[in-house]
This record gives structure tokens, C-alpha cells and sequence, in this order.
């Protein structure tokens, strides 16, 4: 059950502000390194936006990947981070993340509920670069049975439908590659996951809940770290948001925080730990930072949660900041009655698909990862003014086979089980690729030239634009049954299929300027004694890139590790 404030002002040796799993983590450690601990939280749900996420978490020389037989080293991880970095971060950061990483995975492992299993097939971003791995660094969440929470069940954010087998059955991201890249025995696992789920139906009955009884993902993580904080009596304040940070002689020594109108503040012995997201749900701070147009409702973070109060809060102390400009951007896709869009991931890869601008042009290569993808869409609308938002385009036999975002396979789902308020909303389609092309307003001479070059290439199984599906981290969620370019099949059997993607996020990559012990830094050069910054309230320790799978949660939990040690040594 969720704690009642105290009355009067409140004192600990931490406050975290923010319960994804980087605030959680450190208060887990936190409290394990005898402290005492509250954990303040904006929203009246828990998780923030770790809990709808893939929940992956990038770990170089991770253990699951020793004992599955995989080889990794720290001169090949440094190798890679530094090579995928560049110059935009400090060097003494990478070394505090490299360093810790493993030891927060194991950490996990020993001390927390939440268990993980190496993806051992899931490539590292950029394979063409030094120490740069064909799978093993990323760790995915295994199912958690979510009744152990018994009523913090309710109070834990629902996943996002795209997480989840049909919207609604947990899976891991094993399970969903399998599926994706039509792998031997997908069908069956498929089907048996549905059984479970219907099996399952006395037990949501009883409870009252649509949800499936296992989490999975970014659900599995925190509902894994909530039971933790539980065993642990670790207080969590819902509907609690920080108003600001309390500053006396240069030091944080607290926060004032609102709970049902009345403003509250908490005393801090030790230090306060920001762990609050970025401010991609303020539409000022993305009109003041970030490259334009840029919008609220593009992003795929819960609505009206990640509004930036920690930057504020912080710049108020003189903070600096850095990589204001970036986010973690992704394509999305708006749905009807849905208040945040749906981030397309994986489905771009998929043979049979393809992005156009405007002008019916391809502009990059569509299985590349997300983050240089939602880079290439901005990069060519500042080319063409033509390019958010982009266009996916398919035909009847893709439309048949394969999901794009929350429109499943027509075997699964057929047109005529799709909401009609989703038609010329979220699905066109014409007889046509020109009355498609006139339907969504692209140019349509420009888009029959590119599905005509697309057709050849799906022939020779050479992307000679893009070259897309050549590399391993392409070809991961390809189709492991077309030849001879699993990422590339002709589009030519209409009806055609149109889907709009705009240029979206899955939160801001800058933020507060920290250090390798994770303190924020002052305008002087100087951490601020007693403020702590994680995750994406923190500037990305990645820098502008995105190494793997889990560059998000992997810093965000190991630098929350790195940041609860640091301040327990304090006197």
C-alpha cells in the first residue's frame, strides 16, 4: 500500500524524485547502504515511463552473457562506446558507466526481485564499428508474476498497448522477435501464449483487471523493483510533484513538493536525487531547445507526466545543461481516444514497407534504429519542408503478413475489424499507389518512381540507396523466410497502405549536466553539493547516440547506483 505523508515537514537522508526504474533502483540502494529513503512521485501512478518501455538495459561484460558462452571485453565495450560517442561526452562519465554497469546488473540479480536474460541475438546499433557486438549486451526483462503486488497492482501505469502480444498478452522482446522475424516455432509460440491468457480468465475476474496477470518489459522492471521497495518498507508518495529544490549555503538540502494543495517540504540529510524524466510534455521547453516543429502530442511518454520540473528546479540553482537540442526520437503514430502516440520500433524493417517524404522519396534506410531514423526525418524536412510528417507505404500482401504500429496483420486483424474512426486517421488505402498518393497528399509521380527502383532492389536483394538489410542489426527484425534480402519484398499487389509517422520521442536526451559520481554541475564548473541527476532529467551519458538496446534504462539504473553510493560517503 501506498505510504501517507507525514504531517509537518518531513526529513530522510534521500529523496528521490521520480519512480521509473532509475529512481527506484537508487532508492533500493540507497536503503540497502542504511539510509533512509522516500521516494516522491508526480503522477498518481507509478513507473513513469520505464513502465512502458521495452525495459531492456544495455550491460557490457554482463554475467548472463559469460554463462550463455558469449565473449565480451572492457577494451572492446570501450572501444565501441567511444567509438559510437565521439568527443559530446566527458570521457570520465564513460568510464563511471562501463565501470558500474555490470555491477548494478549483478545488483539486481542478488538484491532486487527483478530477473533478467541475456538477448543473445540482439546486435549491438552500429555493427560496422570497433568492439561493436553481434548480441550479449542487452539484458531483457523475464515475466514477473504482477500479483505479488497484490493492490500496488492498480497503481502500477498500465503498459502501452504496443508492448504487448494483440494489445493485451506479456511477452518478452525474445518472444517478440521471434514472432517478428517469423522464426521456427513462432506460430506455436504464439498460440500458446494466447491459451495462457485465457486461462488466465478467472483470475482477472476476481481481480477486476483487463490486464494480463504476468508484466513484461518495461512492466516486469518496475513492478520487479516496486516488490523490492516493498520487502524493503521504502515509502513511495503518489501525486506528490516537486515544485522546487531547497538551496541553503549552495547545497540541496531538500524539496518542496505539492500533495492535495498544500505545498510540503521534505529535508534531505545526505542528498535529493532527480530522477523525474526529460520535458518532452512541455511544449514551451520543446519550442525553446528542440529543432522545429516539434510537438507535445508526437511523443510517445505518458501524457502530461515528463514536463521538466527537475530542469527547472535545478537551472533555478544555477545548473548547467547539455544535448538540449536531442531527444530520443522515434517515429510515432497517432491513435483516436489515445493520449500519447505510438512509437514504430521495429516494424520498418519489415520486407514489403517503405518511408516516403512528401515527395514520395525514400530518405533513409527504414531498419536503421530508431533514433537515426526520427534524425533522418528532421534532417530532410530541413532539406524539403516535406518530411514530418513521412509516410509508410504497403501493399495488400504486407498488409496481410505483417503489423505496422497498432494495425496488426489482416490474418489477425482484417479490414473489416479496424475501428472506422482509425480509416483516414491512422490506415489509408486506395486501389491506386497514385490515389493513395492523392489521399495523403504525396507527390504521386515521385512515389511510383520509388516503389518501381524499391521492386527492383527486393529483386537483387541490394539496397543501392540505403542499403537497407546490410548489417546484422538490419537483418534482426527481418524476415527470416525472404530471400535473399529479409528486409526487402516488392510492393506491387494493391490495395495500397498508407500510415502517417510523425517525428516523435520516447523522451529528451538532454538535461542537467552531471558529473561521473552523478552530481549535477553548476554554471562554474562545480557540483552542487548534496543534487544528484539520472536518467533523462540528466544529459545523456550516450551522448547523441544510441549504442543498443537499453542505452535509456542501463545508464538511467547504474547511474542511480553510482549516485546513491556517492552520497552515502557524505558526512
Amino acid at each position: 500500500m501506498t505510504d501517507a505523508p507525514h504531517s509537518g515537514d518531513a526529513q530522510f537522508d534521500v529523496v528521490v524524485v521520480g519512480s521509473g526504474a532509475g529512481g527506484m533502483l537508487a532508492a533500493l540502494r540507497a536503503h540497502d547502504l542504511g539510509l533512509s529513503v522516500v521516494l516522491v512521485e508526480k503522477a498518481d501512478v507509478y513507473g513513469g515511463t520505464s513502465a512502458i518501455s521495452g525495459g531492456g538495459i544495455w550491460i557490457p561484460n554482463n554475467r548472463h552473457a559469460k554463462r550463455s558462452g558469449l565473449k565480451d571485453s572492457p577494451e572492446a565495450a570501450k572501444a565501441y562506446v567511444e567509438a559510437s560517442v565521439g568527443d559530446s561526452v566527458e570521457a570520465e562519465r564513460i568510464a563511471a558507466y562501463l565501470d558500474a554497469a555490470s555491477r548494478m546488473a549483478d545488483y539486481l540479480d542478488e538484491k532486487t526481485r527483478v530477473r533478467y536474460a541475456v538477448a543473445a541475438q540482439y546486435p549491438d546499433y552500429y555493427p560496422s564499428l570497433p568492439g561493436a557486438l553481434a548480441g550479449g549486451r542487452t539484458l531483457d526483462p523475464e515475466l514477473f508474476d504482477a500479483s505479488v503486488l497484490g493492490d500496488e497492482l492498480k497503481r502500477l501505469r498500465p503498459p502501452s498497448p504496443t508492448t504487448l502480444l494483440m494489445g493485451k498478452i506479456a511477452w518478452t522482446a525474445r518472444q517478440a522477435h521471434k514472432a517478428m522475424s517469423k522464426s521456427f516455432g513462432w506460430r506455436f509460440m504464439v498460440v500458446w501464449a494466447m491459451l495462457k491468457f485465457r486461462m488466465d480468465k478467472a483470475w482477472r475476474k476476481k481481480t477486476g483487471l483487463r490486464r494480463d496477470r504476468y508484466a513484461a518489459l518495461g512492466s516486469a522492471l518496475v513492478a520487479g523493483l516496486r516488490r523490492s521497495m516493498m520487502d524493503r518498507d521504502i515509502p513511495l508518495w503518489l501525486s506528490s510533484p516537486l515544485e522546487r529544490i531547497i538551496e541553503e549555503g549552495g547545497s540541496a538540502v531538500g524539496v518542496e513538493i505539492t500533495q492535495s494543495g498544500v505545498l510540503r517540504r521534505i529535508r534531505a540529510r545526505k542528498g535529493v536525487i532527480l530522477a523525474s524524466g526529460g520535458f518532452e510534455q512541455n511544449q514551451s521547453l520543446r519550442e525553446q531547445y528542440l529543432p522545429a516543429p516539434t510537438a507535445v502530442r508526437w511523443s510517445a511518454t505518458p501524457a502530461g507526466q515528463n514536463t521538466g520540473d527537475s530542469l527547472v528546479a535545478a537551472q533555478a540553482l544555477g545548473a548547467r545543461t547539455a544535448l538540449m537540442d536531442w531527444a530520443w526520437w522515434c517515429p510515432t503514430i497517432g491513435v483516436p481516444k489515445e493520449t500519447s502516440q505510438r512509437g514504430v520500433f521495429a516494424e520498418r524493417a519489415f520486407p514489403g514497407a517503405i518511408v516516403v517524404n512528401g515527395l514520395g522519396r525514400r530518405f533513409a534506410n527504414e531498419a536503421e534504429p530508431y533514433l537515426e531514423f526520427g534524425k533522418a526525418m528532421y534532417d530532410d524536412h530541413q532539406r524539403t519542408g516535406k518530411t514530418l510528417p513521412a509516410w509508410v507505404i504497403f501493399d495488400a500482401h504486407f498488409r496481410f503478413h505483417y503489423a505496422m504500429g497498432p494495425i496488426m496483420p489482416g490474418q489477425i486483424m482484417p479490414d473489416r475489424r479496424i475501428p472506422q474512426e482509425w480509416w483516414d486517421q491512422v490506415l489509408w488505402t486506395a486501389d491506386s499507389l497514385d490515389a493513395l498518393a492523392g489521399k495523403i497528399g504525396v507527390d504521386p509521380a515521385g512515389l511510383r518512381e520509388t516503389v518501381d527502383r524499391m521492386n527492383r532492389f527486393a529483386q537483387t536483394g541490394k539496397d543501392l540507396d540505403f542499403d537497407r538489410g546490410g548489417n546484422v542489426y538490419d537483418r534482426y527484425y527481418g524476415d527470416v523466410n525472404v530471400k535473399p534480402n529479409p528486409c526487402l519484398a516488392p510492393i506491387q499487389k494493391g490495395p495500397f497502405y498508407a500510415m502517417r509517422l510523425d517525428g516523435g520521442d520516447i523522451g529528451t536526451k538532454g538535461g542537467l549536466l552531471t558529473n561521473a559520481h552523478a552530481q549535477v554541475i553548476n554554471q562554474s564548473g562545480q557540483p552542487i553539493r548534496g543534487l544528484y541527476a539520472i536518467g533523462n532529467c540528466s544529459s545523456s551519458v550516450m551522448g547523441t547516440s544510441y549504442p543498443g538496446a537499453g542505452s535509456t534504462l542501463g545508464p538511467a539504473m547504474t547511474f542511480g547506483m553510482i549516485a546513491a553510493d556517492h552520497l552515502s560517503q557524505q558526512v
